[in-house]
């Protein structure tokens, strides 16, 4: 009867396998199926940063869709599906669960702002799901290394003592520093207190500004009551076009710098009149510059998309290029797991212009630093 039994169970293994092959039925990873990759996105399309993160979107639009024009990935289509967090923390988290629960998406692609990656951490360590490229070089995703966070751009802190090193460089040691009073705000501090104390100088001012409801009046006059002569600014981009405005309506002319967050061209035009002379930091190479590989892709690409060229443009296009080096490498049995140990396997590799590294020790991935100031036409300037 054993024997019986074993006989009749075989043939029918068999005819559920062919049942399952031929129906399309496919136990692939989630959000992977044979022509598609759904990603997923949480962003503020609204609210403080929606400028930035307009140009930001769309030179990851444009790498994508070039991608896609050529066949996709292995065969496979990257379908990006973004939602609007309104750069709410508490928003962000609830989609980064519903694109994970509820839409299946394979993983997650460039967030932005430090509280905001931050508050979805939780569901990427519950699920399983990598987290690729968010916009914050915040430390605390740099260190302690986490398994499913890897960053792109540089770390805030390195910015931040790039101006220190700069300003001092040049003469001007009296400087002060302005932050917005949340987790990003205190990662520049950092940046600020560790390098004011290598260069043996003092801080002229230190303040911080609610993120909600800043205190634009009384930041300024902090400021403009202060000995500074040079004044780094931690924020996002309205509330800092706000400040700046301000500091040039009292007549202050210290110099400022802020960070590449707010390495937008909408940034520039929201200033009008007083850009002129603000230095920004960069964290990527500059969009017009064509004497690399990087820089020759991205001109055409995004003409082709007919994407204005920009550094947060770049940062987008940039990211989404790693997401495919990532995808590719993972190879065609393509599983969340298999795309963590593909990152994991690039050391060294050149983007075209921007030099990537990870291991299953360091997810921080790259870091290049450049300062830029805003010219008279309204451009940066190198």
């Amino acid at each position: 009867m054993r024997r019986l039994h074993r006989a009749w169970r075989l043939p029918r293994i068999l005819t559920l396998c062919t049942l399952i092959a031929t129906s399309g039925y496919s136990l692939a990873e989630e959000g992977v199926t044979d022509n598609s990759i759904l990603i997923g996105q949480t962003v503020g399309l609204t609210g403080q940063i929606a400028g930035p993160v307009k140009e930001m979107n769309a030179g990851a639009a444009a790498y994508f869709n070039q991608i896609n024009k050529n066949g996709g990935v292995h065969g496979r289509k990257i379908e990006l599906h973004i939602v609007d967090d309104k750069f709410d923390p508490v928003i962000a988290a609830a989609n980064a669960e519903t694109l994970i629960k509820k839409d299946h998406v394979f993983a997650l692609f460039q967030s932005r702002g430090t509280p905001h990656t931050q508050a979805i951490l939780p569901v990427l360590a519950s699920s399983k799901v990598p987290l690729v490229a968010p916009s914050t070089g915040a430390a605390v995703f740099h260190n302690p290394v986490n398994r499913y966070v890897f960053n792109v751009r540089a770390r805030y802190q390195d910015e931040v003592k790039k101006a220190v090193e700069q300003f001092s460089t040049i003469g001007l040691k009296d400087i002060a520093i302005l932050h917005v009073d949340d987790t990003f705000g205190g990662d520049g501090l950092i940046g600020f207190t560790t390098a004011m104390d290598s260069f043996k100088l003092k801080p002229s001012l230190v303040s911080k500004y609610d993120r909600a409801k800043p205190d634009v009046p009384k930041a300024v006059d902090e400021v403009v009551k202060s000995s500074a002569k040079a004044l780094i600014i931690v924020g996002s981009a309205t509330t800092v076009a706000e400040l700046i405005r301000g500091l040039r309506a009292k007549g202050s002319t210290v110099q400022i710098m802020t960070l590449s967050n707010n390495a937008s061209q909408s940034f520039i035009d929201s200033l009008g009149p007083v850009a002129t002379g603000v230095m920004v930091s960069q964290i990527m190479p500059a969009p017009h510059l064509v004497s690399s590989t990087l820089g020759q892709e991205f001109k055409t690409i995004a003409k082709d998309n007919g994407v204005p060229p920009s550094y947060a443009a770049m940062e987008g296009f940039v990211s989404a290029k790693l997401l495919v080096e990532g995808l590719k490498r993972a190879g065609k049995g393509l599983t969340r797991e298999g795309l963590i140990r593909a990152l994991e396997s690039m050391h060294k590799v050149d983007l075209g212009g921007v030099t990537v590294t990870y291991s299953d020790h360091d997810h921080s991935g790259s870091e290049f630093v450049d300062l830029t100031m805003i010219g008279r036409d309204g451009k940066f300037l190198r």
